[in-house]
């Protein structure tokens, strides 16, 4: 028999209840156009396609779950990497496949610890009080940069995006007061918990605010249920391609009967 290690067959698969089936009936089941489910065959995504001696596509049982599994693995980690995920599967074997889905649930729990660390240390950040502020306080972005483990020219693109805008000391000199510190603090952190400058431009002058941390603990709020929405992606991902799998197998051992 053979092992479930072994490469997805390139013919094309047609079970018993889904044979014949035509692009339209592919893209009624899965949500798509004809012509997404064109470019799905197009860009390996799909198991070969036969095609009738008049040139019609003819897709199976296969097609359809590799399709489903596609679209959600799409919603889990993005179109790119779902692509790359079916086509390394096609061609490496159901074990590639285990390690790649490995990879992306671990992906979700790095994603997640992170957002958790970037939380506490925001909470913390947001209450510090900036009573009695001194010239002494102020930091240079080379200073800055130091204190927070980055380079001083990614406070220079902060400042560009209008994230964190410091003063201009004499000679055009970037003096950062405690106010833009802690702002630079709290930018750094909901970074690193995956935040891109467009959704932290919205943000930045809500936290200068007296209700900085509400924003905050919201935007977190936010970025925690859509870790929950790629990792149910992920789960129903691994359905559909289980299905796949199975359904392939079955087509092998039927071929080898005969």
């Amino acid at each position: 028999m053979e092992s479930c290690s072994a490469n997805w067959p390139e013919t094309a698969t047609r079970s018993r209840n889904s044979a014949g089936l035509r692009t339209a009936d592919i893209a009624r089941a899965t949500g798509y156009s004809v012509q997404q489910i064109r470019n799905l065959e197009r860009d390996g995504v799909l198991p070969p396609v036969a095609r009738t001696p008049s040139g019609y596509r003819v897709y199976g049982e296969a097609h359809l779950w590799a399709v489903r599994a596609y679209r959600a693995l799409a919603a889990g980690v993005g179109p790119v990497e779902a692509k790359r995920i079916l086509r390394e599967a096609r061609e490496r074997g159901p074990s590639r496949l285990f390690a790649l889905l490995d990879h992306a649930h671990a992906e979700l729990d790095r994603e997640r610890r992170d957002l958790a660390f970037a939380r506490e240390a925001a909470r913390a950040i947001a209450g510090e009080p900036l009573d009695d502020i001194r010239p002494a306080d102020d930091m240079s972005i080379s200073e800055l940069s130091r204190a927070l483990g980055i380079r001083p020219s990614t406070l220079r693109h902060w400042d560009a995006e209008g994230l964190v805008v410091p003063q201009r000391a004499e000679g055009a000199t970037r003096r950062y007061l405690p106010g833009d510190v802690r702002i630079a603090r709290l930018v750094h952190q909901l970074r690193l918990a995956g935040y891109g400058i467009s959704a932290l431009r919205e943000l930045i002058p809500s936290l200068r605010g007296a209700h900085g941390w509400d924003e905050i603990g919201r935007a977190l709020a936010a970025r925690d249920a859509g870790l929950d929405a790629r990792s149910a992606a992920l789960f129903e991902a691994g359905a559909a391609l289980y299905m796949l799998l199975r359904t392939e197998r079955g087509r092998r051992l039927r071929v080898r009967r005969c």
